[in-house]
């Protein structure tokens, strides 16, 4: 897979890549079908694993050449020693998750930097929804909320909170518009929120 493949896929996903260093070892959070981990490792020689939980993604992971570790977020890397990969990646996971302070600590353990992404729950349109007294459905959040798997809803700004209580730094913090930087508004404006961090010195 290359960079346009990726960019045409998911545009998220190709704006994300470009913080990763060429060369990195990368642990991929919740890797889904694996598509950023196949682009990692033939566009930029990347090394790594994906770890997930779901049968079907593991396969087509697997059938992509990614090497993956079938095991639940929520038990921890207990695996990985401090500072085993250069790069962590948990894309649009995150909010899926029970106990998302003890992962997001985990996280920034076993990685150097760490690179987070999920839906911005103060999007707009979600505000509108809600206005309307309806729970927002949108393309971050395409679930109606009965049968959604996200039981965490956060914005940029309560991430960056949990953030500064965890002890982490913010190196960067964007917000993305159908994989486009948002730059004026962000927390009004871009539907997903994407953090790179790593653990204060």
């Amino acid at each position: 897979m290359n960079f346009n493949d990726l960019s045409k896929a998911r545009p998220d996903l190709a704006f994300i890549a470009h913080w990763v260093a060429p060369g990195a070892h990368v642990l991929d959070v919740g890797c889904g079908d694996g598509v950023m981990m196949e682009y990692l490792q033939s566009d930029k020689q990347c090394s790594g694993y994906g770890i997930e939980i779901a049968d079907d993604k593991v396969l087509e992971s697997t059938k992509r050449g990614v090497r993956v570790i079938q095991q639940d977020m929520e038990k921890g890397l207990a695996l990985f020693g401090d500072n085993s990969f250069d790069t962590v990646l948990c894309l649009s996971s995150l909010q899926m998750m029970k106990q998302v302070e003890a992962l997001l600590r985990d996280i920034v353990r076993v990685g150097k930097e760490a690179i987070v992404s999920f839906p911005n729950f103060a999007y707009w349109p979600h505000r509108v929804a809600l206005l309307k007294g309806r729970m927002p459905v949108s393309e971050s959040l395409p679930y109606e909320w009965y049968d959604t798997p996200n039981v965490r809803c956060a914005t940029i700004n309560d991430f960056r909170d949990l953030a500064e209580e965890c002890g982490l730094e913010v190196m960067e913090c964007v917000a993305l518009a159908e994989g486009e930087r948002v730059n004026f508004l962000p927390n009004l404006r871009g539907d997903l929120a994407v953090f790179r961090l790593r653990r204060k010195v």
